[in-house]
């Protein structure tokens, strides 16, 4: 009797660079069937899919990171865009932009007690709630044990919601610091939707651009480790302290992952 069940082996057709693919999450080295990709591959694009489309849209659970955040001595405050819901936060960027009218008057209220913190930390859910909802409580308890090292002060941790990264620039203007750090969530690729970003600005104020503003980019377990990220804040808070400014014009110099790499020997070559 003939055997329906095929070899696997004659049907799926392994790509000859698919070696290459134990130094990257991008989706090199396929194999195929035919001329389409295999069952496995086609599987796999589709959970990284969904993995984004969720990253986008399902709601940060704001009080769990309140709570690990409490856990860690760290008080907090929940502020609000003017972007109302996830819908319109993804078609108005403008608004995720601004504090609503409610969340000024809680920051001014605030202020009227007399105390400026050298630092502000925002945590904004951005474009992906799984990065923010994994690595952000932990990522501002590093930074806040930093900050204290270098004698620097710093105010409640402001949990923003439906927010873009300039709603850090209107917190930081309304309390008074000088010193804005802050984590949000970055926009997920199909390799990455766990990833978190930290943006630094150095005497922050309404109207800023991007050019005035210093990128930590994905900082997840399989990017860039978070010890080695918050170092590089430091380096940078130090640096626009000496200089008086961040963004473009402060070149990021410091050698956190150098000895890593000299150890890593280019695949290529080999």
């Amino acid at each position: 009797m003939k055997n329906h069940h095929a070899d696997k082996q004659t049907i799926a057709i392994e790509n000859p660079w698919s070696s290459l693919r134990r130094y990257t999450d991008a989706r090199i080295g396929l194999g195929r069937t035919g001329i389409s990709q295999t069952t496995q591959a086609q599987l796999a694009f589709q959970l990284a899919h969904a993995q984004a489309r969720d990253a986008v849209n399902i709601p940060i659970d704001f009080e769990n990171i309140q709570q690990q955040l409490s856990e860690a001595a760290l008080p907090s405050i929940t502020l609000h865009s003017k972007a109302t819901d996830r819908q319109v936060y993804l078609q108005r960027p403008d608004l995720g932009r601004q504090l609503n009218l409610a969340s000024r008057a809680m920051l001014k209220k605030q202020i009227q007690t007399g105390l400026v913190y050298d630092a502000t930390i925002v945590v904004a859910d951005g474009l992906s709630s799984t990065a923010v909802q994994q690595h952000s409580a932990e990522v501002t308890a590093l930074i806040v044990e930093h900050l204290t090292q270098s004698g620097l002060s710093y105010g409640p941790v402001c949990l923003a919601q439906q927010a873009r990264v300039a709603v850090g620039d209107e917190i930081a203007e309304i309390v008074g610091s000088r010193l804005l750090i802050l984590l949000i969530g970055e926009r997920p690729g199909l390799s990455s939707p766990d990833s978190l970003g930290i943006y630094y600005t150095y005497r922050p104020k309404v109207g800023l651009t991007d050019a005035s503003r210093n990128c930590i980019s994905n900082i997840r377990p399989q990017g860039l480790q978070i010890q080695a990220a918050v170092s590089r804040l430091m380096w940078l808070i130090k640096e626009s302290e000496r200089l008086d400014y961040s963004g473009v014009r402060l070149k990021d110099r410091t050698n956190i992952e150098n000895d890593l790499l000299e150890k890593q020997r280019n695949f290529l070559l080999e």
